[in-house]
């Protein structure tokens, strides 16, 4: 995605990876006749022909929005040298996720926010650093945002329980050191940016709603995981808590955007990622911005 300017905000997109999965691997349950009938307007950035069939292609990346002096990274990616025995791919990382921060001509100490839409391995992941053999905030002058209703469902898993290793390693050093916002859904910073409830995908998921310049823009986190469930909301995916809360709050955030001006960028979205939701004749699709 090349940087857009939302009015007074600047957004560009930092990638850690993009890895393609297969469709089995992202949801519970999908038509492949539907899938490929919308590869028209999916390709290229979207879908690609594997050597077993059709792959969807996921990134794994953090906007970087900066406006007034302040810089605003919204998800922290996978992180490095992470314990995820049980996503390989995940698993012990040692990616140039800092280095390409840096290229952006940012250093983790200028750093004013850091907004994770919800407390998934991997979109907290660069919260942390391994220094010394210990866990240490990436963003030492940052205040991070975590919602309440997330943080108070998380915090009762126990050890050895999915999603343990990374609160341990990536969220609890960082109310550790004092610099954790737990915050309701009335939360903003600034004019420009709010929260908006989204949940489903986790008890307190959110959307960063920006506002400025008459543009609106969501960034959806895994509200929407790929593009096809824009067409298709009603294929639930094998990362959400409660799928079927997932998909009504989909199809309502649909429903209302649809043929609007709104903007959406999505977490995993690959490729230019910035896009609106249009209506082709009565299905809803994703369509990329020009320029993005």
């Amino acid at each position: 995605m090349k940087p857009q300017q939302f009015g007074d905000y600047t957004v560009r997109k930092l990638v850690e990876v993009v890895e393609p999965f297969k469709p089995e691997f992202a949801f519970k349950e999908f038509d492949a006749a539907r899938l490929a009938g919308h590869a028209d307007w999916l390709a290229p950035n979207f879908i690609a022909q594997g050597a077993d069939g059709l792959v969807l292609p996921f990134s794994f990346h953090t906007y970087v929005v900066q406006a007034q002096g302040k810089t605003i990274l919204i998800d922290t990616c996978i992180g490095n040298h992470k314990d995820r025995a049980a996503l390989p791919f995940w698993h012990m990382q040692n990616r140039p996720y800092l280095d390409n921060l840096y290229a952006l001509g940012i250093v983790p100490e200028e750093v004013d926010y850091v907004m994770c839409t919800h407390l998934h391995a991997d979109h907290v992941g660069w919260n942390t650093k391994l220094e010394n053999g210990q866990w240490v905030p990436t963003f030492p002058n940052a205040r991070y945002i975590f919602s309440k209703d997330d943080y108070d469902h998380y915090n009762n898993v126990k050890p050895g329980e999915f999603g343990y290793t990374s609160l341990a390693d990536s969220v609890f050093p960082i109310v550790d050191a004092g610099l954790a916002e737990i915050v309701t859904m009335d939360y903003a910073i600034g004019d420009g940016l709010s929260l908006v409830p989204t949940p489903g995908h986790t008890p307190g998921h959110y959307c960063v709603h920006l506002q400025s310049g008459g543009h609106e823009v969501f960034f959806t986190g895994d509200m929407l995981h790929h593009p096809v469930l824009i067409a298709e909301p009603q294929w639930q995916t094998n990362f959400c808590l409660d799928p079927a809360q997932s998909t009504a709050t989909r199809r309502a955030f649909i429903a209302e955007h649809a043929g609007g001006a709104a903007i959406v960028l999505a977490a995993h979205f690959a490729g230019p990622t910035a896009g609106r939701i249009v209506d082709a004749g009565g299905q809803p699709r994703f369509a990329v911005l020009d320029g993005a």
